[in-house]
């Protein structure tokens, strides 16, 4: 009797495909020995995930990838492959994996959730402490969402929102002002103060901003605050050492309790003295005893050494009065005035004038914002800032900035608000001032189209379960670069004296488009009135001719009959 034949060897399995389901264990593949008799280090699946991160911008030259530049995505594209999620045939070619960002901010611009896609090989729940490990402090993933094959975080994100931090004497007219304002307004009533401790920080004069390292100590009555406690910018610098309240003394130390940065020091607190001052001036009698002379001396020395630097003060009974000036605030009126300005870019507009490299005829220039609004106002180490907030479906390069470029000049009344009836024209081509980038960074993207279609079979893309962390990242990196930048740098302040009319002409278009019009206008009206003189000329003549005419033909008959 033969022997049964043994049975058939079932055919090998198949490799499964990419899941995009849900699950979120890994199906390792299995190992195989390399030539050297080593394991290989264990392949995982590649999985389409969107990863939630925030960063701040300091350093770096925007998000997108430049050649030769550091920037937020090179440094991500990097930490992906020390961290095993891309592999090394795929290295420095991000297309090969799907990749794309929901945003891209510009240089010195911060985003506290920003969303990136590709596919990766991810090992729950290591891969981001392994990713987090591989970045730079200032550069944190959140988490990651398993999301369908086809999504993409810049095509199906349909609105952002972003946040700008505008300091509140950004707002006053008569705070930093050019020197044209401060020429122009010398004899009259209201007179403006050369801006000292700007000239200082444009200058870099040394050891007194600039520099990195310890400023020098100020002298009692020689400190300039550059802030009054409303947030208002004192361009006008005191003479005395009085608070706020005429009382003699130093001033109230009440600032936000930030957290301590990576350098060891308090976030914006670096180069400030102990009243959170950035600019301290020196005091002529800075050599001489400290126990020598009393008050009225140190002010009379104080007023020199302003004097020498370019700062004008009226003498009386020989004591120093300096100009003074009401606090300003943000009051319901300045916020009134300032959400109207704002309300002009709600809608779907062609955004050509607020824009670099894109023309009016270019359908890309059309963008649609769905709100604009400053309803609040925060404090960030002493300083108030405006809490301006925008969300649109999506922005061009620098727009955010020139939007409150250009509202700020109105509110300072560099240029009319009749200036955004031929703004958004594609036959007007305006010069608009561009706000600095350190106070905008992008405060969320929202996937929720995507969210309403997939949400019975994939976990929403949403920063909620991140909201905290997020917070936190806020209060720890990207608030204290914002204040230490305006009180080291004055980076709004330094702005503000160049919106004037020598840098920025088209301020005056509506005046120059209304005189135009105007000489237009009596042309068209001279050349009309000369038409009707030619006709009315015309007339008479006509007129005069027939009669003339009729009197010879009336004459000539007359004759007849008489023959």
């Amino acid at each position: 009797m033969a022997a049964a034949s043994p049975p058939p060897s079932p055919p090998p399995a198949k490799r499964p495909k990419m899941s995009s389901s849900s699950d979120p264990e890994p199906d390792a593949e299995p190992t195989s020995p390399s030539a050297a008799g080593q394991p290989r280090r264990p392949r995982y699946k590649r999985r389409k995930v969107a990863i939630l991160l925030g960063y701040c911008g300091a350093g770096y030259q925007g998000m997108q990838k430049n050649p030769g530049a550091r920037t937020i995505e090179g440094d991500l594209e990097e930490a992906l492959y020390q961290a095993g999620a891309v592999p090394e045939a795929d290295r420095a070619a991000p297309r090969r994996y799907d990749w794309a960002r929901a945003a891209r901010t510009d240089k010195g611009v911060s985003a506290a959730a920003q969303v990136v896609s590709g596919r990766f090989y991810v090992d729950p729940p290591g891969f981001i402490d392994r990713l987090n490990a591989q970045l730079a402090p200032q550069i944190r993933a959140y988490g990651y969402v398993r999301v369908t094959n086809s999504f993409s975080a810049k095509k199906f994100c349909d609105r952002r929102r972003y946040l700008y931090l505008l300091p509140v004497f950004a707002l006053d007219p008569s705070a930093h002002p050019d020197r044209e304002a401060v020429m122009a307004s010398m004899g009259s009533g209201t007179a403006l103060t050369k801006c000292l401790e700007c000239s200082e920080r444009g200058r870099k004069v040394p050891g007194v901003m600039g520099r990195e390292g310890k400023l020098p100590s100020p002298v009692e009555g020689a400190v300039v605050d550059s802030h009054d406690e409303s947030g208002a910018a004192q361009c006008d610098p005191p003479i005395s050492n009085t608070n706020a309240h005429g009382e003699l003394g130093s001033s109230s130390d009440e600032k936000l309790d930030l957290p301590v940065s990576g350098d060891g020091t308090k976030a914006g607190n670096a180069e400030l003295g102990s009243n959170g001052v950035g600019d301290a001036v020196p005091s002529a009698s800075a050599d001489a005893d400290p126990s020598a002379g009393n008050d009225e001396n140190k002010l009379e020395a104080t007023a020199t050494e302003l004097k020498v630097q370019g700062a004008d003060f009226e003498k009386s009974n020989g004591e120093e009065k300096p100009p003074t000036r009401r606090a300003f605030s943000y009051t319901d009126e300045v916020k009134e005035r300032f959400n109207r300005i704002l309300k002009y870019y709600v809608g779907t507009h062609n955004f050509h004038n607020f824009t670099t490299r894109t023309k009016a005829e270019d359908p890309a220039a059309k963008r649609f914002i769905i709100s604009f609004a400053a309803d609040r106002v925060v404090s960030l180490d002493g300083i108030e800032f405006v809490r301006c907030e925008v969300v649109g479906q999506s922005f061009m390069l620098h727009q955010i900035r020139k939007m409150i470029g250009l509202a700020v000049a109105v509110m300072r009344n560099c240029a009319p608000e009749s200036i955004y009836d031929v703004t958004f024209r594609k036959d007007v081509n305006l010069n608009v001032p561009t706000a600095p980038e350190v106070g905008l960074y992008l405060d969320e993207c929202m996937f929720t189209s995507y969210n309403k279609k997939w949400k019975d079979t994939h976990d929403a893309v949403s920063m909620e379960p991140h909201c905290e962390e997020a917070e936190q990242f806020k209060v720890k990196y990207i608030f204290p670069h914002i204040a230490a930048m305006e009180h080291k740098e004055g980076a709004v302040a330094l702005w503000l004296h160049s919106l004037n009319h020598r840098n920025y002409p088209d301020f005056c278009y509506m005046e120059t488009a209304g005189a135009e019009a105007k000489v237009g206008t009596e042309v068209a009206a001279g050349a009309e009135a000369n038409v009707g003189a030619d006709v009315a000329t015309g007339a008479e003549a006509n007129v005069g001719a027939e009669v003339a005419t009729g009197a010879e033909t009336k004459s000539r008959r007359s004759a007849c009959c008489m023959h």
